[in-house]
Order: C-alpha cells, then sequence, then structure tokens
C-alpha cells in the first residue's frame, strides 16, 4: 500500500470473520488509520501488492460508496462537518443508500429518536446540520449514531474513544455491545481500552512500522497497558 510513490503498508494480512470483535493497536505512525481508509477505499492510497475481499468477493478496485452499500462502515477520528443538511435527513439518505429501499420518514424518525437516546442525545441534533459547532464528543457520538442506524456487516472504529471523557466512553461502549451479534464484526482501532470494557475481544493486532506485528488474545490489551508497545515489539 502506497501513498504518493511512497510505502505505508507491508504486508498487512488480516481476516476478520462475522461475529468477531478485533483490535488493532501500536504506536502513533504505525499505519494504524492508513489501513482502515484503505480497507474502505479512499482514493489516496495505491493498492500495490495482495487485494482486498468482503464476504469472498474482491473489491480491492471498488469505490468507497460500493463498499460502505455492501456493508461495511468507517467511524472517522476527525468526522468532517457539513453545512446544508440536517443529521435526520443524512442519516435517512444514508440509509436509503444502504438498503435500496425508500426509507419512510415517521418510523424512522422514531427509530432515530430511539438511537439518540441510547446515546444520550439531545434529540435537537437531529435537525442540526451535521457536526456542525459539534463538539469533539458529540461528533463521535454522532459516528456511533450513524452505525447503529445503518446496522453494517462490518464497522471499523478509528479512535472512536478518543476525546471523551468517562461516561460517554461508557455510552459509547453500551451501544457497541447493543449492536454486536453473530452476522455482524468490529475492527477498533484505540490507545483508550475503557471502551472494551462491554465487549468480549477475539484477538487484538499490534501494529508498528506498517505491519502487523504480534496477534493473541485479549490478555495482550492488559500486557500493552501494563508494560507499553516495547513489551511486544
Amino acid at each position: 500500500m502506497s501513498a504518493g510513490g511512497r510505502r505505508i503498508l507491508n504486508g498487512v494480512n488480516l481476516a476478520i470473520r462475522p461475529g468477531e470483535v478485533h483490535v488493532l493497536m501500536g504506536p502513533n505512525g504505525a499505519g494504524k488509520s492508513t489501513l482502515a481508509n484503505a480497507v474502505m477505499g479512499d482514493p489516496r492510497y495505491t493498492v500495490d501488492e495482495g487485494r482486498i475481499f468482503f464476504e469472498d468477493e474482491d473489491i480491492t478496485g471498488e469505490k468507497t460508496d460500493a463498499r460502505a452499500r455492501r456493508g461495511m462502515f468507517l467511524s472517522f477520528q476527525a468526522p468532517e462537518e457539513i453545512a446544508g443538511i440536517s443529521v435526520e435527513n443524512f442519516l435517512r439518505a444514508a440509509k436509503a443508500a444502504y438498503t435500496g429501499q425508500e426509507v419512510k420518514l415517521l418510523p424512522f424518525r422514531k427509530e432515530l429518536r430511539a438511537k439518540m437516546d441510547e446515546l444520550e442525545m439531545d434529540p435537537s441534533y437531529a435537525a442540526r446540520y451535521l457536526n456542525v459547532g459539534f463538539s469533539g464528543g458529540e461528533k463521535k457520538k454522532n459516528e456511533i449514531l450513524q452505525m447503529a442506524v445503518l446496522n453494517p456487516k462490518l464497522a471499523i472504529l478509528d479512535e472512536t474513544d478518543s476525546g471523551l471523557d468517562i461516561d460517554a466512553v461508557k455510552t459509547i461502549s453500551e451501544s457497541l455491545d447493543r449492536y454486536k451479534n453473530g452476522a455482524n464484526a468490529m475492527l477498533i482501532i484505540t490507545h483508550i481500552t475503557r471502551i472494551l470494557q462491554k465487549l468480549p475481544v477475539d484477538y487484538v493486532h499490534i501494529m508498528a512500522e506498517g505491519r502487523i506485528v504480534k496477534t493473541s488474545d485479549a490478555s495482550l490489551i492488559e500486557t500493552v497497558s501494563r508494560d507499553g508497545f516495547a513489551a511486544v515489539l
């Protein structure tokens, strides 16, 4: 994987199956966000070798919107502000594009309010422009709201918990627990492991210098938290 002629990821091999929760950790600059964006088809990155498969189909050449319609979702570190479109209208349009079906207003509005209540979001935010004037924590909650409404097959969360207070992290962790089932999967990129408190983690991967250098079970999180990345690199 390269960008601007510079190699960024090298020989990354990662398989995530339905029902699994994977955690990706590593030092800053290790390539974690690059991997997440590349999986979602970010045009800034070029796949030089290897292929990307989703549900046994090669999606390496597909654009981001096609991958999203397949059921892939990425929660961004720094969500964009989009003036002129409300949270409600954005999510309703996104759900219609994902499902390929008309999304009727009143049932959707009821569903959206219920999801917002679960995330302890002020219902008035549904009428506000997407992320415009939102605090950092509100933007992160809005990303999880999108995930809850769309119910994707694969959710990739890129440091969704960064910059959040303890209560917000707990609320998001509970939302992830409600989302998880045997048919979907999660890849969680994080430094702050509190977001994992409600989730059974199947695999933990450590990335460094564009490679996955170690894979283990959830006990690896405790090792890194106690001894740092130097203990496993």
